[in-house]
């Protein structure tokens, strides 16, 4: 009996790491079409406006608020590529 204790620590401890193990999301290249449809802005979008639909729109899609790290992948895409524009 002194044997299970030993696999039941062990397994505890593989549930932990394994839970913490993310897989990484990538996100492919977005046009700037699909990126100011995702955001919800217009195309003559200030910065300050296009980050406050990033975060309006990461409110909904980040995994800790129920969405994916899909979603939020691609939100940040969408993010990143209008900014980088300017």
């Amino acid at each position: 009996m002194a044997g299970g204790g030993g696999g039941l620590a062990g397994a505890g401890l593989y549930l932990a790491w394994s839970s913490r193990a993310r897989p990484q999301v990538r996100s492919e290249p977005i046009s700037e079409a699909d990126a100011r449809a995702v955001l919800g802005v217009s195309s003559g979008a200030g910065e300050a406006e296009i980050r406050a639909a990033w975060k309006r729109a990461m409110t909904r899609a980040h995994p800790d608020q129920g969405g994916t790290e899909g979603l939020a992948a691609r939100v940040n895409a969408a993010r990143d590529r209008l900014l980088r524009r300017r």
